[in-house]
């Protein structure tokens, strides 16, 4: 959250903003009007298509950047939070449970969540491969050792998350304030060869350009959008910096150097049109080739860090939100809440980036299935602000239809160019949102589905105590906290202790986890207790989806309360459900296989929650769906 950071000074921000939030579009011009003038998309390299191409980007840049982004989208902050999750629990909230938008706008959030992952593979993908690919520009010799070096800086890259970036973190402002001062010089020096290129701020070129070769211009735009990749980040990192560090990175640094380097890079090809293989590398001539190679192949680690990192805080969202199975988690800082490290997710995503560099082969090749993935999510977000602007702020509805249609129509226009190359690497970011997609709306019907199990069964809690205590167990010392979810009754590991070992703790506490739609639950709101009488009570826990959940630090808090626990005569019974599939119920039964095996592989209730192994007691229970 943005007040967690009023201890740091703005200036410290901004720089680790251009650190995390910028690398990736950052790094576009390393690729970006290489593929623009590529052979297939048969776009002659006349002066005239240089003109418009730029002025395309730099007015991208101002549009679906400057504007949409970092001036209106991080307006809509989720209690401080932004991001696909943060935008889509704010539009289900604005719209309530009995909208008929309410479904529509969560499968819409999940698809957008499920491209967001697509677009964490590809991007350490084409930024580390377009990087180590400057080496043949120095010499075709190369040519080989560009995949097998790409691959070792992944693999080395992904080995090293488990230590966290708690440490190197502060490297990353300064050196990417370098590599954007290095973009900007470049791009001055060759302004300076061809001068006539800075008429390409007239938007008029971009108009002219798209009028005059319209199917041509058209199929342009789907590499002209690589310019753009990383505008999410603004939004999904806003809850670490706040607004005004990332405008200021933006507005001061960012900006400016992509807009010098884009415009910069046009002029070299007026200049030289030779250049146009690979204009990046050729801005300073034959000697600056492999100290670029160097500066861009951090560079570009870096972007690929701040793409790892978002997926496992997206992920941890989705665990929270209930639409992914638990995992294990590991925090690699104690300073930052934020650091942590998901092994599963860390690995599964290393197998599909090293899958993708091999099988793509070129960052020509990845270049087509990356904008899929980017316009796709930039889609959704107008989509869901659209509802968020409209039924939360209330805004004119005239009002809210003209600004997001406006967006919704430049969105549509990027999403529509990128569709054309599905059959030419598209695909790929596809079937990954798609299995993405796929294994969320499983888990979240497969859940539904075990709470309506278990609510047919459930029988009500205080009817059973009330009958329990007109001839009461036997009791014993000591505090038993039973796991009991929101929609059940009696625990079962409550029923099974009194069944098979006839008494009753001398405290009893049924604990229930809510997980609200919000990003933060504050403290002072995170704990409600309930007298149940007969030194029984109801502890319902609140979090939000990037609150951490620990129940022995919950209980702690209890204290101001009037309840207290001491940890070592405090018992967790927790029942281990078995999912069975049963025919001709619920899902088809390819989807209760795949909601079975996920439920069997999820991490332990107790591991996951920070409980003492010691002071557990697992009862099993069968539930079919």
């Amino acid at each position: 959250m943005a007040n967690q950071h009023t201890k740091s000074s703005l200036t410290a921000l901004t720089l680790a903003a251009i650190g995390i939030v910028y690398g990736d579009i950052g790094t576009s011009p390393l690729y970006t009007m290489k593929e623009v003038f590529s052979k297939e998309h048969g776009l002659p390299l006349a002066e005239a298509n240089i003109f418009g191409v730029v002025s395309l980007i730099f007015w991208g840049l101002t549009i679906i950047v400057a504007v949409k982004y970092v001036t209106l989208i991080l307006r809509a902050d989720n209690r401080g939070e932004g991001g696909i999750m943060a935008l889509t629990a704010m539009a289900l909230e604005s719209v309530g449970k009995s909208s008929r938008w309410h479904f529509t706008l969560f499968v819409l959030g999940l698809f957008g969540a499920a491209l967001f992952y697509g677009d964490g593979v590809i991007t350490p993908a084409i930024s580390v491969l377009s990087a180590i690919e400057g080496l043949e520009v120095a010499t075709p010799a190369f040519n080989p050792y560009v995949v097998p070096l790409t691959l070792m800086v992944l693999v080395g890259l992904y080995a090293v998350q488990y230590k966290g970036s708690a440490g190197i973190g502060n490297w990353f402002g300064p050196i990417m304030l370098i590599w954007f001062f290095v973009l900007a010089a470049m791009g001055v020096h060759n302004m300076a060869r061809a001068p006539q290129i800075l008429a390409a701020v007239n938007p008029v070129h971009a108009i002219r350009f798209l009028n005059e070769y319209r199917w041509v211009a058209f199929l342009a735009l789907g590499a002209v959008v690589l310019a753009f990749t990383g505008a999410e980040a603004l939004y999904a990192d806003m809850g670490h910096f706040g607004r005004k560090p990332i405008r200021l990175a933006w507005f001061m640094i960012v900006f400016p150097s992509l807009g010098l380097n884009y415009l910069g890079q046009g002029a070299l090809l007026i200049a030289d049109p030779a250049a146009v293989e690979n204009p990046f590398y050729h801005q300073l001539g034959a000697w600056s080739v492999y100290p670029l190679v160097i500066l861009s192949t951090v560079a570009t680690v870096i972007a690929s860090q701040a793409t790892i990192s978002g997926t496992f805080s997206m992920t941890k969202q989705a665990i929270s939100l209930g639409i992914l199975p638990r995992m294990q988690i590991v925090h690699t800082s104690s300073k930052e809440i934020g650091q942590i490290y998901i092994p599963a997710v860390n690995w599964m995503q290393l197998l599909v980036v090293v899958a993708a560099v091999v099988g793509f082969g070129s960052s020509t090749n990845l270049a087509s299935a990356y904008g899929i993935a980017v316009t796709g999510t930039m889609l959704v977000t107008s989509l869901l602000t659209f509802f968020v602007i409209r039924y939360g702020w209330k805004y004119n509805p005239l009002l809210c239809f003209i600004a997001t249609g406006f967006f919704l129509f430049i969105d549509f226009s990027l999403f529509s160019a990128n569709t054309l190359k599905f059959f030419h690497g598209g695909w790929f970011p596809f079937v990954l949102g798609i299995v993405m997609f796929t294994v969320m709306v499983t888990w979240k019907r497969g859940r539904e589905l075990v709470v309506d199990n278990l609510k047919k069964h459930a029988i009500p809690l205080d009817d059973f105590l009330s009958s329990l205590f007109i001839s009461p167990p036997l009791r014993i010392g000591g505090t038993a906290i039973f796991l009991r979810g929101e929609a059940d009754g009696v625990p079962h590991a409550l029923l099974h202790n009194l069944v098979h070992n006839k008494v009753l703790h001398e405290r009893v506490v049924f604990l229930t986890l809510h997980n609200k739609e919000i990003p933060w639950v504050p403290v002072s709101d995170r704990i409600r207790i309930t007298d149940l009488g007969h030194n029984c009570y109801q502890v319902d826990v609140n979090y939000g989806f990037k609150n951490e959940p620990d129940i022995p630090h919950a209980l702690e808090l209890c204290e101001s309360h009037g309840l207290k626990f001491e940890p070592m005569e405090t018992s967790y019974f927790i029942a281990r459900q078995t999912i069975v599939s049963r025919p001709g119920s619920g899902m088809a039964m390819w989807r209760e296989w795949l909601f079975v095996t996920m439920s069997r592989n999820a991490r332990d209730a107790a591991d996951y929650y920070h409980i003492p192994s010691n002071r557990v007691i697992e009862v099993g229970s069968q539930v079919e769906i």
